[in-house]
């Protein structure tokens, strides 16, 4: 979210398109609270967007911008209140769906109830009628309207309490929640797993059935084990991720357990729908996903999965964040069931990656993996960062160093182009990060950069770092030549999955001619 802010500051038209999207349903609710007419509410948020984006070199703190907005908001409604006189409309025109057969009898009696609950929702105060609009019919999760809202997480749980105890006595009923379900859900219960903020934000416009959950997490970097949730793997992984990439410990820990809540709820769902795609960073979510279900006893639960690795029209397909809502509504429905050889094989795939022995990463490209067809390409793209033993690079700084040689010298421009040539392994721009400020230290550098400043991580941006110039060293080009094996200079120090790859001349390789993992014997 930081980094959409940043870049929208420099003019990013898809990082304004992006906040477009993740704050269109909160303002579009409170400028409807105030306006009472939907074109007015929107025509408002327009113009909201349009003030923030002009502005946006204003606000001080990035993590002020959901309250920020929201002042913009109102503030735009204010005006249009003092130019304009307007009709009222309700606030969902619903209509069935076409096709529905259902008898004259149960649609009046829907739309009567209908009319009911959003009558009664209107008549709430203002501060719970636009929480339990964001939360309940935006689909937005908690700590996302509280910041928004500007307001604290209690202070929020309790406004829906309050919201759902005053419309339980004036509807008349056991539970507005499952009353909601019933008549906008058609009575089934479903969540939706997703790889990222971007799908979430689209599978909510596009009105997708139940739930979304935005798992959150890039196993694809940094120590990783087989039981992710155990205390002692969990602070391990938190360190390094501060570390490495500036994602505040406490942060991270806290959005595993929120998410690992909610999964451990899953029962009360008809059916949880997983939504990934090609790429090792969404494999390893897949297969690390799989292995804790297939501990679980599913009961009634259906699992199922949509996992694509291309889309029509579409000729270097990167992941589903690049579909629009109305294309992502044509996925809707296309997953099939997970069954019992999708869940083993998961299981067995993410107990390999995750497993400190070499022999169980060289497995998984041995058995047969056609249950998860994805996942022999990204797992063996994983293998890929293992030291070569051609010249002790692993492919992303092999690609990166080819790159700066063959006249890519700017860092944004290098991300792109590596990027696009390792799309299997769906790598950030964080973790690209990493990996150039980690070629660039020291007296064994592989690149200069002309600059000392830092490199760009979760918690700092830097001033024009897109304007920053990289070049080969003379063992870069050694290296890259075949004349030197950078292994033998000791600056390797990475995790490649489970496995801890540092020192002189590690003693685990990848060749890159046979596709597998070479286990070298260490000297005495």
């Amino acid at each position: 979210m930081f980094q959409w802010i940043e870049e929208a500051r420099r003019g990013s038209t898809e990082a304004q398109e992006s906040l477009v999207r993740h704050y269109t349903g909160m303002a579009l609710a409170v400028a409807y609270d105030k306006l009472q007419d939907s074109h007015l509410a929107e025509d408002a948020v327009q113009e909201a967007f349009t003030e923030a984006f002009v502005n946006l070199h204003k606000l001080q703190d990035p993590r002020r911008f959901p309250g920020w907005f929201k002042v913009i908001v109102e503030r735009q409604c204010y005006r249009d209140l003092r130019r304009k006189q307007f009709q009222t409309f309700p606030l969902h025109e619903i209509e069935l769906p076409v096709g529905d057969q259902r008898s004259l009898e149960s649609v009046v009696e829907k739309r009567e109830m209908i009319g009911q609950l959003h009558t009664t929702i209107a008549d709430l105060p203002s501060n719970m009628r636009i929480a339990v609009q964001l939360y309940y019919f935006q689909g937005y999760s908690l700590r996302e309207i509280s910041q928004y809202l500007d307001i604290s997480l209690p202070a929020l749980k309790k406004r829906l309490f309050d919201a759902r105890r005053k419309l339980k006595n004036t509807l008349h009923v056991a539970d507005f929640v499952s009353v909601f379900t019933d008549l906008y859900e058609g009575g089934r219960r479903m969540l939706h797993i997703v790889n990222g903020d971007s799908v979430g934000d689209k599978l909510k416009q596009g009105n997708v059935q139940g739930d979304i959950l935005v798992w959150r997490e890039i196993y694809s970097f940094g120590p990783v084990f087989t039981k992710m949730d155990e205390p002692d793997h969990r602070r391990t992984r938190a360190q390094y991720l501060e570390l490495t990439l500036g994602i505040p410990q406490k942060e991270y820990i806290e959005t595993c357990e929120s998410q690992e809540r909610k999964l451990v709820d899953f029962q009360k769902y008809d059916e949880i729908v997983l939504w990934f795609e090609h790429d090792l960073f969404d494999q390893t979510m897949l297969t690390c996903l799989l292995h804790w279900f297939k501990e679980q006893s599913l009961g009634n639960t259906k699992l199922s999965l949509l996992c694509i690795g291309a889309y029509p029209g579409i000729e270097l397909f990167r992941g589903l964040g690049q579909l629009s809502t109305e294309q992502l509504k044509t996925l809707s429905g296309t997953w099939h069931t997970i069954g019992e050889e999708e869940l083993m094989l998961g299981s067995m795939l993410w107990e390999g990656y995750a497993s400190d022995l070499p022999e169980k990463h060289q497995r998984m490209l041995e058995v047969d993996s056609s249950a998860l067809p994805f996942a022999r390409a990204a797992f063996e793209a994983h293998l890929a960062r293992l030291p070569s033993v051609n010249n002790g690079l692993g492919i992303i700084e092999q690609t990166t160093l080819e790159a700066v040689a063959g006249g890519i010298h700017k860092p944004y421009e290098l991300f792109r182009k590596v990027g696009d040539q390792l799309h299997t392994l769906g790598m950030g721009d964080l973790e690209f990060w990493y990996y150039l400020a980690k070629m660039t230290e020291g007296p064994d550098s592989l690149l200069n950069i002309d600059d000392t400043a830092q490199f760009p991580n979760f918690k700092l941006a830097v001033p024009r770092f897109q304007d920053r110039v990289l070049q080969v060293t003379s063992l870069g080009g050694e290296v890259l030549a075949g004349k030197t094996d950078y292994a033998c200079t000791g600056r390797i120090d990475k995790w490649v999955g489970g496995l801890d790859v540092r020192g002189k001349d590690p003693s685990c390789r990848w060749n890159p001619g046979r596709k597998s993992v070479v286990q070298i014997a260490e000297s005495d």
